[in-house]
């Protein structure tokens, strides 16, 4: 699937970022849309700003939870940025503990050259857009 084009807010957030990062970034919302469009729990993606960086809610279905792409102050690194209080960073770094850089329980770290890590991306991403699904299912057991 090819993502849609970005909402004309959405699309300024990314030309505001350096060259580097919302090129990198980009690659990110293509593959947050392909895995959405992959999984027929996730539903249509919701694409906005939050904090003023381009984030991606599952309202539709209410599977998920808000995926943030955007950059830290202290880095050079694109930074996909989840919501702290889920367990969301701790799995990746479980499942990836030298696969990416991560921050505390907020954020990846994606170096902004060199090939995208997609096939690992994919299982964060995924997990993510499907965070609530899964912790309803083991709320039900």
């Amino acid at each position: 699937m090819t993502a849609p084009p970005p909402p004309r807010d959405v699309n300024r957030a990314f030309g505001a970022l350096p060259a580097p990062i919302g090129k990198r970034l980009l690659q990110v919302r293509d593959l947050i849309f392909a895995i959405a469009a992959k999984d027929g729990e996730v539903g249509r993606l919701t694409e906005t700003l939050k904090w003023g960086e381009p984030a991606y809610l599952t309202e539709e279905t209410g599977s998920g939870s808000t995926i943030r792409l955007g950059r830290l102050k202290d880095s050079d690194k694109a930074a996909i940025l989840f919501n702290c209080k889920t367990t969301l960073v701790d799995t990746f770094r479980e499942r990836f503990p030298d696969g990416f850089e991560y921050r505390q329980t907020r954020a990846l770290l994606l170096p902004v050259a060199g090939k995208l890590p997609k096939q690992e991306l994919s299982v964060c991403l995924s997990l993510a857009l499907t965070y609530h699904l899964d912790r309803r299912a083991k709320k039900a057991r």
